[in-house]
């Protein structure tokens, strides 16, 4: 955003000012609709193998004891293995390679929410999944459009997303459902501030990537990843929360 300002001084006149604005605009908009479609594509994938996942298991027992044998842990847990490899290659690995990772990633997600189907309701899914696409949508346009810094609750929502994870964890072990209730209703505020935090700090990268190609196909590849997961774990608290399980 400071390119404006030198453009501004340049004894060319506010013209150049103008053309330089609107060629940052441009690139702007180009970056963050990339980062949209790969999240989309990604999501996709995710939906076609769980869906997958769900018509197989109406009907074939193999698929209801996989996702009821001790093998689940391994499914459920490879998505998050996939995360730490792209996070920790990502400056090694070329675009393509790491948006191969990425399809990967999705389709193993896929697997990994396939026994959604098994235990909540069709129309509750549904339900969810418009409830969390209309606020999802909501809170990205405001994090791209508002002119308020989101930085300093970044700090907080981190703090808040771990506390989370180890709540969950030991849910596992307790049980409770009330307790689960909780978790799921905070789980749905910090992702939604999550959300717009992502939005905007990924906006405000694009000028650290801008000047590279490479770079800036990584960045959006990352950047899909993140609000890909905001969305995801959106989904599956409200889904808690609001869904009708399979009697």
């Amino acid at each position: 955003m400071s390119d404006f300002d030198r453009n501004a001084s340049l004894p060319w006149g506010s013209g150049v000012a103008r053309a330089g604005a609107a060629e940052y605009d441009k690139g702007l908009r180009s970056y963050m609709l990339g980062i949209y479609n790969l999240m989309t594509l990604a999501l996709g994938v995710t939906a076609l193998v769980a869906m997958g996942i769900f018509m197989m298991g109406k009907t074939s027992p193999v698929v209801q004891a996989l996702y009821m044998s001790p093998l689940k842990w391994v499914i459920m847990l490879a998505p998050l293995g996939f995360v730490f490899f792209m996070s920790l290659r990502f400056e090694r690995m070329s675009s393509a390679a790491l948006l191969s990772t990425f399809i990967a990633f999705s389709a193993t997600m896929g697997l990994s929410m396939g026994s959604i189907g098994l235990v909540f309701k069709v129309g509750s899914i549904v339900q969810a999944l418009f409830a969390t696409t209309a606020a999802f949508g909501a809170l990205s346009l405001y994090g791209y459009t508002t002119k308020r810094s989101l930085s300093g609750m970044g700090s907080f929502l981190v703090m808040g997303l771990f506390g989370l994870i180890i709540a969950s964890l030991i849910n596992v072990f307790v049980g409770s459902g009330i307790f689960g209730f909780a978790i799921s209703l905070v789980g749905v505020l910090i992702f939604a501030g999550l959300t717009a935090w992502d939005t905007q700090r990924l906006k405000e990268e694009y000028d650290v990537v801008a000047g590279s190609t490479e770079l800036a196909a990584k960045a959006s590849i990352m950047g899909a990843l993140t609000l890909y997961l905001n969305f995801i774990n959106m989904f599956q608290m409200i889904l808690s929360l609001t869904g009708q399980r399979n009697d």
